[in-house]
Formats: structure tokens, sequence, C-alpha cells
């Protein structure tokens, strides 16, 4: 049997972060569902965030001045010590993947090149071009190999394996030979990102299923705030690739069918560079009063930025453009509608990204330690993923050098393996019944009719009637093909389970919360409720049901104020 010290579960940043901040002592691993060059980290486009104060509108820039922008952002839903946390270790952090070898773009003078971004009071975010999360990635990936971290690729993890409250490792998938086994672990770090591929409009890649976030949820780990759901304001349309929030930041507006900057109505201080949560309304508030094109889309306007400027700074969306839209944005407006991008919500853990299961940590997009509250502010989640990726690597090397292996583990996770095996002989069996894609299809339908930007209590009391429904329909669920090497629908048979548990949480989250709130926006509770709902939303699976219970958001120096921009 496989043994790990440590096994982080997820290539991208905050994996990569996680690996390569582990005692170089200890074996530690990485196990990713595909080459950690292909992680959804790179398609980051526009920045992240750190106080340095290099442009000529920041000098005055602090982190204090980062946090309090992070936590107003988030509708003071954020635990504010941990967002100061963040926010502290921002300036370090930058300063350390320069020193790796990221290639940020520059200033005259040599320093890091620092443009606005939206919520933000100082120009703060740091950026390489508009390719600032490929560039860390493939910076941290050279510097892994450099380190000689083993890597499993192509491996699927179907399961986490507790016993009596403690992580003993995980059961995997290796795509490429088919076969499902233990691999024993002291500590597992997960680092699996986000589930936008429950929405139909999605700016994330197709791995992206959440079920790093659901398998967490099934082994007893509470999921924190899942009805806080970030719609992207610019995605291109009918693609819904990514058009980064960079290119408001370098001065791009937001025009609708009547050529009016319509943002005036919406946010008239901050216009374009308002939050996203805001943005994305005002967009998707135009288009459904008739003032969209063709009741699709807005126009992002870039040309008068003009050639040079989109050359160098936006040249990854130019291409873009040209290649999936076939427009140029130095010569035409891009389309562009709102997208589900980002979930605030996800895995609970604390400062140290410890959960309640001992040895099982989490970090990134997948981990909710409550920075991001109610709504994200762009460049903080790259942020998010250095800055915690570390600390989980650097936390699971303490436990794991203070503590003591686990008698009869091996025993366990033999079992936990063959239960898994049992299942898929089960789906292979069958002569007829549900094709997953079917399903899957089905409810990303659900969650984008029902559980989109605008929400009800009518909608969203159907959407779990119909969630329940697919839940009895994914019973019937059957592998078509015998072979199991690279079998996607095998994949997505296995994803679909936590899919479904997660539409479910967001879903039951959402109803609940009888207030708007950041992204959460209720048509039948439009008012913010401090009174009654400034807390964080707690969802435990017990006896195979959701249960739901709070907690009370820290509160440091920042009262909740109304959020005005």
């Amino acid at each position: 049997m496989l043994s790990q010290d440590i096994l982080v579960v997820g290539g991208g940043l905050a994996g990569l972060a996680a690996a390569l901040a582990s005692d170089p002592q200890l074996k530690v691993a990485v196990i990713s569902k595909v080459h950690p060059l292909r992680s959804h980290s790179v398609a980051a486009q526009g920045g992240i965030n750190a106080a340095l104060g290099n442009s000529p509108d920041g000098q005055d820039d602090t982190w204090e001045k980062h946090a309090f922008d992070t936590i107003k952002g988030s509708d003071y839903l954020a635990d504010q010590d941990i967002a100061e946390l963040m926010c502290e270790k921002a300036i370090s952090t930058i300063y350390e993947l320069e020193h790796l070898g990221v290639p940020f773009s520059r200033f005259p003078g040599g320093v890091i090149a620092q443009r606005p971004f939206g919520g933000a009071g100082f120009p703060r975010t740091c950026y390489a071009a508009d390719r600032t999360g490929l560039v860390i990635l493939h910076t941290l990936f050279e510097q892994s190999v450099r380190r000689k971290v083993k890597f499993f690729n192509e491996w699927l993890v179907t399961k986490l394996a507790v016993k009596d409250g403690k992580c003993l490792g995980v059961v995997v998938y290796d795509l490429a030979t088919g076969d499902i086994f233990p691999i024993k672990a002291r500590a597992v770090i997960f680092a699996t990102g986000g589930y936008g591929r429950v929405y139909l409009r999605t700016t994330n890649a197709f791995i992206n299923h959440g079920s790093g976030i659901g398998i967490a949820y099934r082994a007893g780990v509470p999921l924190k705030d899942m009805e806080f759901v970030q719609f992207h304001p610019t995605s291109l349309y009918d693609t819904n690739i990514l058009i980064t929030e960079g290119a408001r930041g370098e001065g791009g507006y937001l025009v609708n069918n009547k050529g009016k900057r319509f943002m005036e109505d919406y946010a008239p201080s901050a216009m374009e560079l308002a939050p996203r949560d805001i943005v994305a309304r005002a967009i998707q508030t135009e288009i459904e009063k008739g003032n969209g094109f063709e009741d699709q889309y807005v126009h992002l306007d870039l040309r008068h930025l003009e050639e040079k400027k989109i050359k160098k700074r936006l040249p990854g969306i130019r291409e873009i453009c040209i290649n999936f839209a076939g427009i140029d944005p130095i010569d035409a407006p891009i389309p562009i509608q709102p997208a589900q991008h980002y979930s605030m919500g996800g895995i609970d853990v604390n400062a140290q990204c410890a959960s309640v299961v001992e040895g099982f940590y989490a970090a990134g997009e997948c981990a909710c330690m409550s920075i991001h509250g109610a709504n994200r502010l762009g460049g903080n989640s790259l942020l998010d993923t250095v800055v915690f990726g570390k600390t989980a690597g650097e936390e699971a090397s303490h436990a794991v050098k203070g503590g003591k292996g686990s008698k009869d583990a091996e025993r366990f996770l033999l079992d936990e393996a063959l239960e898994v095996k049992k299942k898929i002989e089960e789906w292979g069996k069958k002569d007829s019944g549900e094709k997953v894609h079917r399903l899957l299809n089905r409810l990303k339908v659900i969650m984008s009719e029902k559980v989109d930007m605008f929400r009800n209590k009518k909608d969203l009391s159907a959407a779990l009637d119909e969630i329940s429904e697919l839940r009895g329909d994914y019973g019937r669920v059957l592998i078509s093909g015998k072979c199991l090497r690279y079998s996607q629908e095998l994949v997505n048979i296995i994803e679909f389970d936590s899919m479904l548990d997660l539409a479910e949480v967001i879903t039951l989250g959402a109803l609940n919360r009888e207030e708007t709130r950041g992204s959460h926006f209720r048509e039948d509770f439009q008012d913010r409720n401090d009174k009654d709902w400034l807390k964080h939303t707690l969802v435990t699976l017990k006896d195979g049901k959701p249960h739901i219970n709070f907690k009370e958001v820290n509160i440091t120096k920042y009262e909740p104020k109304a959020r005005k921009y």
C-alpha cells in the first residue's frame, strides 16, 4: 500500500503552495486529476492583491486598508481577523513569489506593476499582463519539480477515509489503469478547487465539478456559507470564457444598447469598478430591462484604450476575442454576460486550514475560512490560494511531526477501497438505466434557472424538489462502457454524487437565508438583515440528510455599515 506523510489533493496554486511549504524531510506527494499545469488556476487573468503602494495613485495604501476593502466587499460577512491576517501576509507573499521567479509586469524603474480592481480603494492588484494565474502556477510547478515533489497525475480521489474522527488517507481511481486503491497518509490537504460546472453558464473549466468539497461533506466535515456563489460580470457571450476584471481596471467601459455607460445608475462613484456582485446584477438587470443586445449581453468597450495598451496589458483577452468570438477588441466592443465564477463557501476550516477531522486540511477555493464572506473582491483569490496553501503545508507538517500513526489503518483503508469497487461493479452490471450526462445537464439547468443571481422562495423550493428527483434517478445510473481506463463516464458518475450534494446545500442555504447580502440576492427579502443574519451557515451531513447550524462572524474593529460605492 502506498503511504505518505502528507498527501496534497489538487495540483493548482493552493496545492502546489502547500507542497512547497511542507517539511522537505517528510514524504510529500500531490494527487491531481489532470496534469498540474492544466489546473484551473491557469485561467486566473487579472492579478493578485497586495498593498505594495507601487502605483502613483496607491502610495498611501496599507494592508489595513486592503483588509477594510476586503471586509466591506464581503458585505461584512468575512471573519475580520482572518481577512486581516491574509492582507497583512500579502506583501511578503508577493515578494516571495517574485524571488521564486514569477515574471510580474513592471512599472518604469522596475517595481511590480499594479492596476485598479473592483471594490479596492487603491490600485493594488499585481499582475503579469493578463496571464497572472498561469505564470504563478508555472513558477510554483517549476519550484516543485526542483524540490523533487512526488506527483501522481490523472488520479481521482473518490473517498476520504475517516475513522473515529481521524483522517487515515484516501481512495483513488487511477484513470490510466482503471484501478481503484487506497493511499495511507498521516495528513491530507484538499486543494481541489471550485464547483462551477454545477451551473450551465460558468467561467470554470470542465474539470471543476467540486467533488473534493462533496467528499469532505460525506466524511462528516461541515460546509460553510455555500449559498454565496459569485457570478463574474464579464464572461465572453456564448462560450462564457473569462474576460478579466483587469479589462475594466485598465479603463474599459460597460455599455448598453443605447450607448450608455449604465453603471452610473448602480454605482456612480465606482462605476465599472464596483464589486463583482453589484456589477453582475447591474448587467443582468440591464439585459432584463431590454437594454442588452439580442436580450443576451451588453458590451465591454476597450477601443478607447487604443492598440498599444491593449496589446501590452491585455494580450490574452485580445487572443480570446479573436479566436473565440471573431472580433478584435482594438476595433470592436466585446459581447459579455455574467456567469458563475467562484465559491465563497466551502469546507469549513480555521485559520490553520484545519477541519474538525483530525489530520484533514483544506485550502484555496474548496475551503472556507470566511475570508471572502458574501462576496470576494477580484485579486483576492490568488492571494488566498498562495497564503493559505502555504499555511496548510506548514500546519500539516507540524501535526505530522508531533503526532502518532493509527493502528489498523491499512485494514480500514482496504475495506474503504473495496466498498468503492463494489459500487463501480454494480454500475457496470446494469443493462439499462440512466445516463449520467443527461442527469448532469438537467442539474445545470435547474441551478441556472432557479438558483442563479436573483432568487426567491418559490424557485428555490422547486429546485430542492427537482434535485431530490435527480437523486432518485442517480440511483439508476449505469456505466455503458466496460473499459474503465480513462472512462470520463465513470469520472462523471463518481463526481455527480458530490454535485448533487453541493447543489442541495447551496439551494438549502439560499432558501434558509431570508435576506440579501453580497452575491446572495433574494427578490422577496431585498434588504440586508444584520440583526438576524450576520452569521455563517454551517451544513453538516447527519444520517444522510443536511442539518443547518450557525456560527457568529468575527468582528474586530469594522462595525457593519451600509455598503455604498
